[in-house]
């Protein structure tokens, strides 16, 4: 009979291309399975094989717990009782005890055959994967095989994939048969069926298109650097030449618009923009809003935006359809872009003037010309003005030595005043507001100007009313606001019958 079992093992490994290993374990679990048949209750059972002869030997197991957690005798010993047994035990070790070994010719039984086939199955599927990430591609080719609830199975070999509703080009009309690409997003090895997810509208797909469609980017002389996508409609794609005899941009588009055109048929028709790049960021920006001609760009490096001027005539071609062109050209950068008119940037660069103007009259105590002087160099703040390097300040012709350094000292002079006015204003906020995660002096005076010195005061807020209060962005309010509502979740239930009430929405105004 073992001499069978051996035979059984060398046949299911050649037949279902798996190691002889999958298949041994395959049928020690099968034995094991008979094996607790045979107990009335619910035991932890083992069988070993010798891979040489095809004897085995079966064990019943327990797990050493401590005493107080011993409630399922079936599979699991006090450590008390386990020292009677053996004084060296300690908990989560196992206790072993040798089992008369069920004869093989009787696991006919259905379960046990199940067990075996399942183990191969999963075996194969495991295998199949593997040799499919041995390769190192994320872009699976391959037929639709069906469609279920609007995800579509696509077949490639003998391997699967499956496209989620979410991850198809929006009005796609995909039936049974049709060739599609797509790229691996992630792998699901839990999965009963295809454990590759797949998406046609990650801007990494058309990344790899391109790879295909443009020798020169997989031989490294052209570099793909950021892509952005309305996925069937319009998408942006930056380039770089590292070879200074290449134009990226004509490589891409290729003989008569040939490449691009491939790229656009299998996206569904989706336009693309080919980009230069530029490790400028100003120039880049200027280069992904295109066809619009920019007038002019203040960067701001701090809130990592920009304001981009542009005249009334390239206005609307700068926002694009539904502001597509604006919004492509900022995930494309990663830089948020705020478009305006000129009248719109005078008006707001006169009233930063104006608040700045203000703000060095009053506190550096100076009239409105030397304001204006500081304001026409560049300098934004007093943290600048008190700061900066002392030869940059004496390079303006305006200011002598000793004006230099009486602005310097009166500036620091103002910000150690306001530090000790936001220390002050702290000194009756609550311990549990002051110490939350995200905190700081600032935020916390601010909120302490309008009487808010508690945390439930703070958690009462909407992301709105927060932002207003102290100019933070809203991804910053919300996390600090739902971190101060943290405790309410925290607590006890409330009371049957008696629900706890419902913390505000977020971005509800209140």
């Amino acid at each position: 009979m073992n001499r069978e079992l051996l035979l059984l093992v060398d046949a299911l490994s050649r037949e279902k291309n798996v190691p002889k290993e999958i298949v041994f374990t395959a049928l020690e679990s099968a034995l094991a399975s008979a094996t607790k048949k045979r107990f009335p209750g619910e035991i932890d059972a083992r069988v070993s094989i010798d891979r040489e002869t095809g004897d085995y030997e079966s064990f019943r197991r327990w797990t050493v717990v401590p005493d107080e957690e011993h409630e399922e005798p079936g599979h699991q010993i006090a450590i008390t009782d386990a020292a009677e047994r053996e004084p060296a035990l300690n908990l989560g070790d196992v206790v072993e005890e040798a089992l008369e070994p069920v004869e093989f010719g009787r696991i006919g039984a259905q379960a046990a055959k199940q067990v075996i086939l399942q183990k191969i199955r999963d075996a194969e599927r495991e295998q199949i994967l593997n040799d499919f990430l041995e390769r190192q591609d994320n872009l699976l080719t391959g037929t639709v095989k069906r469609i279920e609830r609007g995800n579509v199975v696509v077949e490639s070999g003998r391997i699967e994939g499956v496209i989620p509703r979410d991850q198809l080009i929006p009005k796609e009309m995909l039936r049974v048969g049709d060739r599609i690409r797509a790229f691996v997003t992630k792998i699901d090895r839990t999965a009963k069926g295809p454990q590759l997810i797949l998406s046609r509208i990650a801007p990494e797909f058309l990344m790899r298109l391109f790879e295909l469609e443009v020798p020169e980017i997989e031989e490294g002389l052209i570099e793909i650097k950021a892509a952005a996508r309305d996925p069937g409609i319009r998408a942006k794609i930056a380039v770089k030449s590292n070879d200074p005899r290449l134009d990226p941009q004509g490589t891409c588009i290729g003989m008569r618009g040939s490449r691009v055109t491939a790229v656009t048929n299998e996206l569904a028709g989706e336009r693309v923009d080919i980009i230069l790049f530029s490790e400028d960021p100003a120039k880049f920006v200027i280069n992904a809003l295109a066809p619009a001609e920019i007038s002019s760009i203040v960067v701001d490096e701090e809130k990592h935006s920009m304001d981009v001027v542009v005249d009334e005539e390239n206005l609307a071609i700068a926002i694009g359809r539904l502001g597509q062109n604006v919004r492509l050209a900022s995930e494309l950068t990663g830089w948020e872009l705020n478009l305006m008119s000129v009248e719109e940037s005078q008006k707001k660069h006169e009233a930063e003037s104006d608040r700045l103007r203000g703000l060095f009259m009053e506190k550096l105590d100076v009239d409105e010309e030397v304001a204006d002087i500081l304001i026409g160099e560049g300098f934004t703040s007093l943290e600048e003005v008190a700061y900066v390097p002392i030869s940059e300040m004496l390079e303006i012709q305006s200011f002598d030595a000793d004006t230099v350094n009486e602005l310097r000292s009166r500036a620091r002079n103002a910000l150690l005043t306001e530090a000790i006015v936001r220390e002050e204003s702290v000194e009756n906020v609550d311990e549990a507001l002051l110490s939350l995660e995200g905190m700081d002096t600032e935020v916390a005076s601010a909120l302490a100007t309008h009487g808010m010195i508690t945390r439930d005061a703070l958690a009462d807020l909407a992301v709105d009313e927060l932002v207003e209060l102290t100019g933070m962005s809203e991804e910053r309010a919300q996390d600090l606001i739902m971190k101060a509502r943290a405790h309410w979740f925290e607590e006890a239930p409330a009371t049957a019958g008696q629900p706890a009430p419902a913390a505000p929405a977020l971005g509800q105004q209140r």
